[in-house]
């Protein structure tokens, strides 16, 4: 089985503080066909925190910096690892709340690979951090419909080259209220979402994270993975989102599954922006 792992993160990341020669060493052990570095790249926090004065959610900034360390690293790393398939990589968020700052990261041309993600609202916390508690029903679907209007608006855009872990707020719905959120309203933005991708040749990832957590599926499930292909949909990428070492690869067996259950026949990586297509044996 060819096994690839397309979304991880490393010490370059805020959320993370996996060495990264520790990840390629571990990506190596593993037997990984190839294995992408995508550290977070958050465009609505390029800059220092006086840069945003007066926006009091999320605390985090300086991804532009977090960026250039992270590139400069695996670039370098691509030389003492000639002959390991190290993929230089970034998760772009919210792209399209900034597209000044977007447009100037795709064109990096040491880059391989760009995720694109929607991590957060504009003016809204990141998920992770919302309260779902204090949501009536009326404000999830609000919530829902707005984050999918905002993965449609990414995938108009769509200079990236795969849709990084749609459902993402699910991870914390559903583990916060304990219940499978019911996404069938809005899957008619869904539909025009994969429409856009693929019109564009743009893929999508099964991302695994969701297995080792509460949530116990992956980023989209089995359904929307087959609504991706029977739409036409060629592109499928698998990563794992560790944000440690002891997490990389982890579930990628099962996404490999998946993507062969939904009609899939080969898995997707990218070197200089360009897809390679690896049979799923």
């Amino acid at each position: 089985m060819n096994l690839i792992d397309c979304h991880t993160h490393t010490q370059f990341s805020v959320d993370s503080e996996a060495d990264i020669v520790q990840m390629i060493e571990k990506a190596i052990s593993l037997g990984l066909s190839a294995y992408a570095v995508t550290d977070h790249c958050e465009c609505n926090r390029w800059y220092g925190e006086e840069y945003y004065v007066g926006e009091d959610w999320y605390k985090f900034y300086n991804f532009g910096r977090d960026f250039e360390q992270s590139v400069s690293a695996v670039t370098a790393l691509k030389e003492k690892y000639p002959d390991f398939n190290l993929i230089c990589g970034a998760e772009l968020g919210q792209a399209t709340q900034d597209i000044e700052i977007a447009e100037k990261v795709i064109s990096d041309n040491r880059l391989d690979f760009v995720i694109g993600s929607v991590h957060q609202l504009p003016e809204t916390e990141d998920f992770c951090f919302l309260d779902y508690e204090k949501y009536s029903s009326a404000e999830i679907k609000n919530l829902l419909e707005r984050y999918f209007l905002e993965v449609n608006k990414l995938c108009n855009w769509g200079k990236f080259d795969i849709l990084g872990h749609l459902t993402y707020c699910l991870r914390y719905i559903d583990s916060a209220l304990g219940s499978d959120t019911d996404i069938s309203p809005y899957d008619d933005i869904i539909e025009d979402s994969f429409k856009k991708l693929i019109e564009k040749g743009k893929g999508i990832e099964i991302n695994t994270s969701g297995l080792r957590q509460n949530y116990g599926k992956t980023f989209p499930d089995l359904r929307y993975v087959k609504l991706f292909r029977e739409l036409g949909g060629e592109i499928i990428s698998i990563g794992s989102d560790a944000h440690t070492v002891e997490d990389l690869g982890s579930g990628i067996k099962k996404g490999v599954q998946l993507a062969s259950d939904a009609g899939f026949t080969h898995l997707c990586y990218f070197k200089q922006r360009s897809p390679v297509f690896i049979e799923i044996q």
